[in-house]
């Protein structure tokens, strides 16, 4: 039933798409009005219907045939904004650095600051993505120390910029990405019988990543790593701070000792599975993965057009 209802969702967010890209018609302007508040007002009134493209055409020209006048500096940030909205994220970036460098103190330079983070921060985010559930901590960690890193430079340039506090956020969002990113790269090693390389993954979470829903899963993630290492020390210090911060672990039993059988498949790897490093196994083993206990919900929002760019 809940395969229909996405499919169902998938055809009618085609079917919007598609409508909405057959309403959207290009906006000839008169040769006689090419002038730069009639390619500004034409790019105005695409923004306000959502008609990125046009909008993007627009803008463009005006920065071309009018790149000293009154309405450049603005519509390089609206300009920002429609490739954004448009899914062109390079594209917002670019422009982004380039406002950047053409008007360092410009009042508005925080916004660029801001977008370049959003546009990283949305990369790889299209339609499906959207409306499909997908899991973002698995895909390439890449774009988001990107978004991390350009928020963060707001944060230090701008710390009272309007937008800090949504940076902010976004970033806390970023950061227990990256830590759960780690966590599933330590499963996949332990699949592949890496245990040494498991092991670090998860003390790079407990060294780089504190406060972070991924943790206790880092912490657990040591404790497997030093029992199947052999490494009796390491393993009861680990394990006495796990018990000591997150009693409730799933991998801990009722007694406070650690179900080292919790991660299935992470010992007695026969013959076969070190000869094939675990390519041919049927299924995934379960790894340590305790989000729905732990994990802060992180809702994502819209973006709109800020009051200073209407």
């Amino acid at each position: 039933m809940q395969a229909w209802k996405t499919l169902l969702l998938v055809v009618m967010s085609a079917i919007v798409v598609a409508c909405a890209s057959t309403e959207e018609k290009e906006e000839d302007l008169p040769s006689g009005s090419r002038t730069e508040q009639a390619f500004y007002e034409a790019a105005q009134r695409q923004l306000r219907s959502s008609q990125w493209d046009l909008a993007i055409k627009n803008l463009r020209a005006l920065e071309d045939n009018f790149p000293f006048g009154s309405y450049a500096e603005q519509a390089q940030l609206e300009l920002i904004y429609a490739y954004y909205r448009n899914y062109e994220n390079d594209a917002a970036i670019a422009s982004a650095d380039r406002f950047i460098r053409l008007h360092p103190q410009h009042r508005n330079v925080d916004y660029a600051y801001y977008m370049k983070g959003l546009a990283s921060f949305t990369e790889g985010s299209g339609l499906f993505e959207r409306f499909l559930p997908t899991d973002m901590t698995r895909r390439d960690p890449g774009s988001a120390r990107e978004s991390f890193a350009y928020f963060s430079q707001l944060m230090a340039r701008y710390p009272d910029s309007r937008y800090a506090p949504d940076a902010q956020k976004r970033m806390i969002h970023l950061r227990n990405l990256l830590a759960r990113y780690e966590i599933h790269v330590a499963n996949y090693y332990f699949k592949r019988g890496a245990y040494l390389a498991a092991t670090n993954r998860g003390r790079y979470v407990l060294e780089n990543f504190q406060q972070t829903p991924a943790v206790p899963d880092a912490l657990a993630v040591m404790v497997q790593g030093y029992h199947l290492l052999e490494m009796p020390t390491l393993e009861a210090n680990s394990l006495q701070v796990l018990k000591a911060n997150y009693p409730d672990h799933p991998a801990l039993n009722s007694n406070g000792g650690f179900n080292y059988n919790y991660y299935k498949g992470a010992s007695g790897r026969n013959i076969v599975h070190r000869l094939t490093l675990g390519l041919f196994e049927k299924s995934d083993p379960r790894g340590f993965d305790s989000r729905e206990q732990y994990n802060v919900e992180y809702r994502r929002e819209e973006t709109p057009l800020p009051p200073e760019l209407m």
